[in-house]
């Protein structure tokens, strides 16, 4: 399943181009431009398991870093500094992953 399936593809090209430049990602910002604030919570755990690439059952931090690619294949890689916060912001359990429960308080933020 692609993140277009999910959200408007014009909305993923608009949020992609605001935060086009480097260490200027704010994870807040980016699921509300896309859309995926507003959805369904199966729509947002869908969203989940597209990021969650070795289907782990979490986002691990190097899975992470090319979140932005899972929206377009032109989405840029996250700096370390961006991985790291957007990390500490939903990782509340501590354990350096971000599970489904997890993105989906993240993006209801």
């Amino acid at each position: 399943m692609a993140m277009n399936s999910i959200l408007n593809p014009d909305d993923i090209k608009k949020a992609l181009d605001v935060f086009k430049a480097v260490d200027s990602f704010d994870h807040k910002r980016f699921f509300e431009m896309v859309g995926l604030k507003a959805k369904s919570a199966d729509d947002v755990k869908k969203a989940f398991y597209v990021l969650d690439a070795d289907n782990s059952g979490f986002i691990e931090k190097e899975e992470l870093k090319f979140v932005l690619k899972h929206f377009a294949t032109d989405g840029r890689v996250l700096t370390d500094k961006e991985t790291k916060a957007f990390l500490q912001a939903a990782d509340k359990d501590g354990d350096g992953k971000i599970g489904a429960e997890e993105f989906t308080a993240l993006v209801r933020e």
